[in-house]
């Protein structure tokens, strides 16, 4: 249980999402690293199963109860929403971290705030402003501009390309629906708890996908590839660990739409940590591209 000195902190909400921006994006970095040698698979289920065995010494210390007496239906959202927004999203987003680069994928990431809109129209029957079209199609420009093959270090292969651009556009899709069904459910919920269920509901999936792939002993030996060690440690421990609770926390203090505008600064983080830690190239075209995205995924949010 979170003490109430902590949760009338004025702007909570806002903070632990610009916090969770901040985590995620080196976080990326830290993956992107690890990615030369593990298997998005291997990757995904070792950040998760490290996430769940820290999460349960800290339910213990708050006193938190992994056991909490609620109606059945909100384990089985929570199992539903870990199995989409961790077991597979965050492996179609390593996929595509390997595809596209880090800053690259960072504009593709600008693709979460337009999903959670989307899913909103469809499941709300709530309409797109203005600003939210021309946002829209800010997001989409950014992409067409940034993955251009003129300028030095902007080429990719055209098929790398195409999939990595694919693999972050459904992994954002996938994402916000994970987060969205289960909204209502986090704000009369223990955070660490829903925290853990959709952990636990992660690695069920990636084991039930594991069991039917010839190459699983490959995958799971990636994991311990020395070379990487660092790297998918530091990445677990904050991106699956750190920045799970932080963005569950932001999203339970704060409105949605408030929590998604702050989460997407990672945008920007990445970007520039790509440049600083990756020595990725940064030519014109990716900066106007992250620039442009960046401003669409807020237009669209705010909106």
């Amino acid at each position: 249980m979170i003490p109430s000195m902590i949760t009338n902190i004025p702007y909570l909400g806002e903070a632990l999402s610009l916090i969770t921006a901040l985590a995620w994006a080196f976080a990326v970095i830290m993956f992107k690293k690890s990615g030369e040698t593990v298997h998005p698979i291997g990757l995904t289920l070792f950040k998760s199963l490290l996430a769940f065995v820290l999460l349960l010494p800290t339910m213990w210390l708050l006193g938190g109860t992994l056991i909490p007496q609620v109606p059945p239906a909100d384990y089985w959202l929570l199992l539903l929403s870990g199995a989409l927004g961790i077991g597979i999203s965050d492996t179609l987003l390593f996929m595509c971290l390997n595809k596209l680069g880090a800053s690259l994928t960072a504009i593709v990431d600008c693709f979460y705030s337009l999903s959670i809109i989307g899913l909103s129209i469809i499941w709300l029957n709530e309409r797109l402003t203005v600003l939210q079209v021309i946002g829209a199609i800010l997001i989409i420009s950014a992409l067409l501009i940034a993955t251009q093959k003129n300028g030095r270090g902007a080429a990719i292969g055209r098929r790398n390309l195409l999939l990595g651009v694919l693999y972050g556009i459904l992994s954002m899709l996938i994402v916000a629906v994970s987060i969205v069904m289960i909204k209502p459910l986090l704000e009369r919920s223990s955070l660490l708890w829903a925290s853990e269920i959709r952990i636990i509901g992660g690695v069920m999936v990636l084991l039930l996908i594991l069991l039917f792939l010839p190459t699983r002993r490959r995958i799971i030996s990636s994991i311990f590839s020395l070379k990487s060690w660092g790297y998918t440690l530091w990445g677990s421990f904050i991106g699956g660990y750190l920045s799970q609770i932080l963005w569950l926390a932001g999203m339970k203090f704060t409105q949605a739409s408030t929590a998604a505008t702050l989460n997407q600064t990672s945008s920007i983080f990445i970007f520039i940590f790509a440049a600083l830690l990756l020595k990725e190239p940064i030519n014109p075209q990716r900066t106007f591209g992250i620039i442009l995205a960046v401003l669409g995924a807020f237009l669209v949010v705010l909106g």
